[in-house]
């Protein structure tokens, strides 16, 4: 059969693998132990000789299996490991492969939450420097001899700052780096940061993957394209089998085994449904915050739109290169900063409310909420003016969106 589409794929990649009973869908499985007929079965699975078996759902679960196999498609991955959370999938590459001494270079445009995690780990020892990711000159100055990690999200959250991708490639083939890269925003149906290099791929499978609201996620995948052989961050008793398996066992072992950062079944099977109609949410959402990124750029009380498909925008050349579409983010600034929260008051149709990538259409001003932690001089150095509000646009009609800013903004 020739190669299938995206979504051709994601819709039938349950049944690809066998699934009992004729099913169309994994079922969902909420054992947390699993049994054998042998007790050297058992000793198998715990002592890694024992391939595809489970022994306790905080590893993992059939279901889970089943979602980690989607997303490692999606990403042309060599494998991928769900977590509970975006958040706990991050934490789990940090706090598993960084140790007390070593060295992070990240971009200062990244989550808030993220930002907050830096902090977390240079209380442990772990030393981290942010740098403007857009410029590859950047990273490479900040290397240092103890330096083992570069982080980048291909789209920054909220000011859609894009990383000069392949110029951080270069950097960390020089160095030996592993190289990680957060496709939360762009999704592996926009983009797939394993052509740029990316040594592991991040998703949190709340926002864009799962694309409803209503089920928690995140996903590690190994691209395959690291040499962890000469990672020395892996510990001795992972350095058995193939070496391109090691960093996977090991996040595995340490961020779910040991910390528990484990997807419950239940939730792996909303975020497997969910992704059969990622492309056409993607598309649609795409499409609609282009064309009010687009009326909010021509509208007086308007003073700047961050969106990485408008011309304007700083990276534009970079989006379109890498890029399909600009997907749903985006984030603007009123002329009249004090005009800010009476204007959100106004709209009828977006929710105020955190979070992002979901059917509805989501508003909040940044600086007073999601940024409010990090400080004054944190924000500044982010470029998130006091005014800057973030949009996720979701799956309603654009002309009802429009409309909607055009009675608020008048």
């Amino acid at each position: 059969m020739a190669t299938q589409g995206f979504t051709t794929t994601i819709i039938h990649g349950d049944r690809a693998f066998g699934v009992e009973h004729g099913a169309v869908h994994m079922p969902v499985h909420t054992s947390v132990q699993y049994g054998f007929d042998k007790v050297e079965d058992l000793i198998g699975v715990f002592q890694g000789t024992l391939k595809g078996a489970y022994n306790y759902a905080r590893q993992g679960t059939p279901t889970t299996a089943a979602l980690e196999a989607k997303i490692t498609k999606m990403e042309d991955g060599l494998g991928s490991i769900c977590f509970a959370t975006g958040m706990g999938a991050i934490c789990g590459i940090f706090l598993t492969l960084l140790r007390a001494g070593d060295h992070l270079v990240a971009s200062r445009y990244v989550f808030g939450n993220t930002n907050s995690v830096f902090g977390t780990l240079r209380s442990l020892g772990i030393e981290v420097t942010t740098v403007d990711a857009t410029d590859a000159a950047a990273v490479a100055a900040a290397v240092q001899p103890n330096t083992r990690m570069v982080f980048v999200e291909t789209i920054a959250n909220p000011g859609t700052q894009i990383p000069d991708f392949l110029g951080i490639d270069a950097v960390c083939k020089l160095h030996g780096l592993v190289y990680v890269v957060d496709n939360t925003i762009t999704s592996p149906v926009l983009f797939q940061p394993k052509s740029v290099g990316a040594s592991l791929v991040v998703n949190a499978l709340t926002k864009t993957i799962a694309g409803h609201g209503s089920a928690m996620g995140g996903a590690v995948t190994d691209t395959g394209l690291f040499d962890w052989s000469s990672y020395p961050a892996i510990f001795a008793n992972y350095r058995k089998g193939d070496p391109r398996q090691w960093g996977l066992q090991q996040i595995r072992k340490k961020g779910l085994r040991d910390m528990g950062a484990s997807m419950m079944s239940e939730h792996a099977h909303q975020i497997a449904l969910g992704a059969e109609t990622l492309a056409l949410r993607v598309g649609h959402s795409s499409a609609t915050a282009m064309a009010l990124a687009q009326f909010l750029q021509a509208h007086p009380a308007v003073v700047k739109v961050h969106y990485p498909m408008l011309e304007s925008h700083p990276q534009h050349a970079r989006a379109k290169a890498h890029f399909s579409a600009g997907s749903w983010l985006l984030s603007f600034e009123l002329a009249d900063t004090d005009a800010c929260l009476a204007f959100i008051n106004r709209l009828q149709i977006p929710v105020k409310a955190t979070g992002l990538a979901d059917t509805r259409t989501l508003i909040i001003p940044v600086a007073p909420t999601i940024f409010w932690e990090a400080g004054a001089e944190v924000r500044a150095q982010m470029g998130i003016a006091d005014g800057l509000i973030r949009l996720s646009v979701g799956l309603e009609d654009a002309a009802d969106l429009l409309a909607d800013f055009a009675q608020a903004l008048a």
